[in-house]
């Protein structure tokens, strides 16, 4: 390992952008259906939906599940690493509740 390694600025290079961790903390409640979890997750574009998930699924963090229905049914889900990030998240909205009552 680098001795300039920096466990916290490999965990924000995965989640770290604007998007991953309300998509991630959607997906602690359980599968969701692409259109639905893009529903949960105000303000962001399709174009940013499509690359945060492929994003999120390239890292091994959600898996896609493509349904062979008309019309197409795509579904999203934690993978074991993703559901590894529940803690996290977790503290993360708290953290936001709590300091949103002391503004």
């Amino acid at each position: 390992m680098n001795a300039n390694y920096c466990p916290l600025d490999y965990t924000m290079n995965l989640i770290g952008t604007k998007w991953k961790p309300i998509v991630l903390f959607h997906l602690l409640e359980g599968a969701e259906r692409s259109g639905v979890l893009q529903k949960k997750v105000p303000g962001i574009s399709n174009k940013m939906f499509t690359q945060t998930v492929r994003e999120l699924e390239r890292d091994g963090l959600i898996s896609r599940e493509i349904y062979p229905v008309v019309p197409p049914k795509v579904e999203y889900a934690l993978t074991a690493r993703g559901k590894s990030l529940e803690a996290i998240l977790k503290s993360l909205d708290q953290w936001g509740l709590e300091d949103k009552k002391g503004i």
